[in-house]
């Protein structure tokens, strides 16, 4: 989906990582979000008719499961239990969005990186996690120069690898060490949705 698209159809994200990234005129665009197996792509339309204000990129290849945007909305009009499950989503994106808002604004690239790369590795279910500099300027909002001293640092500190398009965990204590409070002020809230009971 691209910005301004009307959201036709949510995506239940079974496998795999997805992007919601957000373009600006100048051509620069940043990630506002990422979703994996705890989320949902276009869950906004399950209450009203909606259009998408960013582009939606797939990171790492998985698999969902779909749903008209239209039927959905028609169902959650039936089931208590399935508003209470969307709007505990919505809430907990909502609250992470808040939280990357000042993370984005206050904390170093270094810090941001690791939140990022701890993100991505608790979805991915995989130590590698195959990003290219360019890829992971563009969703941190950076330059490709910072992103590599900020990995030449962390390589340097036994906590990843980071070769040809392919960054490699090592060491998940140094990354949390090094990542910014918005990581574990954020982790399990986007996965609201799957510890709502009913």
């Amino acid at each position: 989906m691209e910005p301004s698209d009307v959201v036709d159809t949510i995506y239940f994200v079974d496998e795999g990582i997805v992007s919601a990234v957000a373009l600006m005129h100048d051509g620069r665009s940043v990630e506002a979000y990422m979703v994996g197996r705890e989320g949902i792509i276009g869950s906004t339309a399950w209450q009203i008719p909606a259009k998408t204000a960013v582009r939606y990129v797939a990171q790492m290849a998985g698999k969902s499961r779909k749903v008209e945007a239209r039927r959905m909305r028609e169902l959650a009009t039936r089931s208590h239990s399935l508003r209470v499950v969307m709007a505990t989503y919505d809430a907990a994106l909502q609250r992470e969005l808040e939280q990357s808002t000042a993370c984005n604004a206050i904390h170093t690239l270094e810090r941001r990186f690791s939140k990022w790369l701890l993100r991505a590795h608790d979805r991915a279910d995989d130590a590698v996690l195959h990003m290219t500099q360019e890829f992971l300027a563009n969703m941190l909002g950076s330059q490709r120069t910072t992103v590599n001293e900020a990995a030449q640092n962390l390589m340097r500190r036994g906590a990843i690898t980071f070769t040809r398009g392919r960054v490699t965990v090592l060491n998940r204590q140094i990354l949390e060490a090094s990542a910014c409070e918005c990581y574990g002020e954020t982790r399990g809230t986007a996965d609201g949705i799957s510890r709502v009971d009913g």
